[in-house]
């Protein structure tokens, strides 16, 4: 067995990269452990929420970032029969961030800007290839087995975060229950370079569209142009993925006999899970792993990067004898309340919000949206939450 470390990283993705970018900093030795033999390119998560702009700002990756993706400084509501509702302007609480926007840039851009940063710092260290078998912990540590090269292989750490996404080898050997459900229908993403601007003149770059039939989401990438919407639990996915789908799809999306291309289509099914608890003795879930939940909203990888930072502040102050171990019980505590209250609770009403039948709810929603595009103050609130600001500060109060 190698000689312990500090701490092991399951997991290069936004979030294990981010907690160990903090560990670093601090001057606290790092392995991260990544599966894959390199890190992913897969696009997913592609939305950083101005607080988690400043976050990364703090760490000294936020310029990159925003110089790879598209700035985003407002946000627009509409239904398929009203139209617009309101558009939001980020700039209405600036003076809460340095970054009074979104910025819409795919979540793999960060990863490697990351490890561009630290590859060569000597306190950082990341093996790819390199799956996590097995998890076993005692009072003064965490061995860890791993598979390396096709050869097993024992390391020790004083303390293990779980990075590792949806599918955890870290909570499963832990044996920590992963609550939810799924919804039965699955998101269809499709990518394309069509000009939203030019069809839809004041869209802005993060529209959603409630429908009783088929809502839909634009979000503007560099480039490009995601438009997500539901596929009913009958489709099949070869039927969903079809030409013949895809381009009634896109076709109900753009005006008619519009010519648009695909660059990329991805279906998938959608969760609300959260886990039972975020910490076991000397191991902790963050991100993914900790919890999922459908995208409407922005809200998964940016309170995954929240719980890094929360979590390696922490635990950075607890390996520098600058706090007790006690410390750490408020990192399950305060992530997981507001993982439950804001998270989950914002993207299942966002989901709902847009997919109404009722037209009890059609009408609240849209009411709720043209009051606070109407108030000021209502504005701001409605700008506090969606941004994550108030679910920052109810964390903070716990």
């Amino acid at each position: 067995m190698s000689k312990a470390v500090p701490v092991i990283i399951a997991g290069a993705g936004p979030v294990g990269m981010v907690a160990a970018a903090d560990l670093v900093r601090r001057g606290i030795p790092v392995t991260v452990l990544e599966k894959m033999n390199d890190l992913s390119l897969e696009s997913r998560a592609s939305t950083f929420h101005p607080p988690t702009l400043d976050m990364l700002d703090d760490l000294g990756f936020a310029e990159a970032l925003i110089a790879q993706g598209i700035k985003a400084p407002t946000v627009q509501y509409s239904t398929s029969e009203d139209g617009e509702l309101g558009t939001f302007n980020f700039s209405a609480i600036a003076d809460l961030t340095r970054h009074p926007y979104r910025v819409q840039s795919e979540q793999f851009k960060l990863t490697r800007i990351i490890c561009d940063a630290l590859k060569s710092n000597p306190l950082f260290t990341i093996r790819f290839g390199t799956p996590i078998t097995s998890v076993t912990q005692d009072a003064d540590g965490v061995n860890v087995g791993l598979e390396s090269n096709g050869s097993a292989e024992q390391c020790r750490c004083d303390w293990l975060i779980g990075a590792d996404g949806a599918s955890s080898i870290v909570r499963h050997t832990q044996q920590i229950e992963f609550d939810g459900f799924t919804w039965p229908e699955r998101f269809l993403v499709m990518t394309t370079t069509f000009d939203f601007e030019s069809a839809r003149p004041g869209v802005s770059s993060v529209s959603y569209v409630a429908d009783p039939v088929r809502w839909h989401f634009l979000l503007r990438i560099a480039g490009a142009w995601r438009v997500m919407m539901p596929v009913a639990s009958e489709k099949s996915d070869d039927e969903a993925t079809s030409d013949a789908y895809i381009q009634e799809s896109m076709g109900s999306v753009v005006p008619k006999g519009a010519k648009f291309d695909i660059k990329h289509i991805t279906l998938y099914r959608v969760h609300q899970r959260v886990a039972k608890s975020f910490r076991h003795g000397r191991t902790f879930l963050a991100g993914d792993a900790a919890h999922i939940n459908n995208p409407l909203g922005g809200m998964g990888m940016n309170g995954g990067i929240h719980d890094a930072l929360n979590l390696s502040n922490r635990l950075g102050r607890v390996i520098l004898g600058q706090a007790d171990e006690a410390a750490l019980d408020s990192y399950d505590r305060q992530r997981r309340t507001v993982t439950m209250e804001a998270i989950q609770g914002d993207t299942i009403r966002n989901k709902r919000n847009l997919e109404a039948r009722n037209e009890s709810d059609r009408q609240q929603f849209r009411d709720q949206i043209r009051e606070a595009y109407s108030d000021p103050e209502k504005g701001r609130k409605l700008l506090r939450r969606i941004a994550m600001f108030d679910s920052l500060e109810r964390a903070a109060s716990l």
